[in-house]
């Protein structure tokens, strides 16, 4: 177990992992899981402990969206019959907000369907803020817009926005497959433009879209560059009515590994379990708060999941606990650099745009147990098959956009 002992030792030391050694994570074997699972698990608490934050999303705006994101239920021309409605009253989406905090959130995530907000979408967004801190002071809140223009960033930050999401998704090299009314390069001058702001810069990616071990590699270390304070880690839900309906490429184990690479590769960040850990996870789910220090509480964007008391169980099952509005979430090292999520009482980031969320691979360097051959020869094999579970996916009928209370 070498590689794992190295793994660590960087971690520990916020030391780059180099991409062989993230391509042999991905490659793991299903008998070296646990031990991977273990290693990962060092760094993670050597970070933070065995805290677990808690964030609550509020869509403002549901579906209509202009944008072709192949793996988004609100994407145009989607047939996912998803909740439509248009931007909710601050007042409707502070009630929302409040459901989550009761339920032992510290960060309100508020997203939005579209390329962009305009000026106009802007004041509605920060007359939420605003509405949201006047009930709850010390709440963190996290806007996901979409692509921002000049000026946007700083007008949040001044209404009292504490973060921003932008997500990467995927690598540059197969970003056109995915979308193509928007570029790569567009969504890493928006992570620019909120780190530019002032603001928490939360980016992170969908895995499950049938990219390749590399592209995941890519994409990751295409964020630690960035150098987002949070990296939430979405598993693609395959909405019936999509483009990717039928990408079914995830397992448990696999998702555990995934998350495992992005820990390693981002030892000292938040690293959020987001879309689809119910749908791909499962009953594995406690397990991967071993690897991250966050989740979502309740519902998504557009699909149900995990009721928010279940979640509360399986975090203190799971021997861990919920991360109060009194303690800092990222390391003291992060803090000090410029502020940053949960730097201060009210400071955050987090979320993710549109996402509700195969294969192995290494190069010379061996994998996590075994010889560079043996390594070799799993990044030929085909990728484990999943069997879909289309049961789990559950279209959102509750909470924003309804009139019945919400999962929180």
């Amino acid at each position: 177990m070498d590689l794992l002992n190295t793994l660590v030792d960087k971690g520990l030391r916020r030391e780059l992992p180099t991409r062989e050694e993230a391509l042999a994570v991905l490659a793991a074997s299903d008998d070296d899981l646990l031990d991977v699972v273990a290693a990962a698990g060092k760094v993670r608490r050597h970070w933070f402990g065995r805290r677990v934050k808690l964030n609550y999303l509020v869509n403002l705006k549901s579906g209509l969206c202009p944008e072709d994101c192949s793996y988004c239920s609100q994407r145009l021309g989607s047939k996912a019959d998803i909740l439509k409605y248009t931007w909710l009253k601050p007042d409707e989406a502070s009630r929302a907000a409040a459901a989550g905090l009761a339920g032992g959130a510290k960060r309100v995530c508020l997203v939005a369907s579209g390329r962009g907000p305009t000026d106009r979408d802007v004041d509605r967004v920060s007359d939420t803020i605003k509405a949201i801190k006047e009930q709850n002071e010390d709440v963190e809140v996290c806007a996901c817009l979409g692509l921002l223009s000049d000026g946007q960033a700083e007008r949040l930050r001044e209404a009292g926005a504490d973060a921003y999401n932008h997500n990467l998704n995927t690598s540059e090299g197969t970003y056109g497959e995915i979308t193509t009314t928007h570029t790569y390069a567009d969504r890493v001058d928006t992570v620019h433009k909120a780190h530019a702001a002032g603001l928490s810069a939360c980016s992170g990616l969908i895995a499950g879209m049938g990219e390749s071990d590399e592209d995941l590699v890519d994409v990751v270390f295409s964020l630690r560059e960035l150098d987002p304070d949070s990296v939430p880690v979405n598993f693609l839900i395959p909405f019936e009515g999509t483009p990717l309906a039928k990408e079914w490429n995830l397992t448990p184990q696999r998702c555990l590994l995934i998350l495992a690479m992005v820990r390693f590769v981002c030892p000292d960040v938040e690293v959020r379990i987001a879309g689809g850990r119910e749908v791909h996870l499962r009953t594995m789910q406690p397990l991967a708060l071993h690897l991250a220090n966050s989740i979502f509480l309740g519902d998504y964007l557009t699909s149900e999941g995990q009721a928010g008391k279940a979640d509360l169980e399986m975090i203190a099952d799971a021997g861990f606990e919920v991360e109060g509005s009194e303690q800092v979430t990222l390391p003291e090292h992060r803090t000090a650099a410029g502020g940053g999520c949960g730097s201060h009482k009210g400071a955050g980031c987090g979320s993710h745009d549109g996402a509700e969320g195969a294969g192995c691979g290494s190069h010379e360097g061996g994998g996590v147990c075994g010889t560079a051959a043996a390594a070799a020869a799993a990044a030929t094999a085909a990728p484990r098959a999943a069997e879909p579970r289309t049961d789990l996916v559950a279209v959102r009928r509750r909470g924003a956009g309804t009139d019945l209370a919400p999962n929180a």
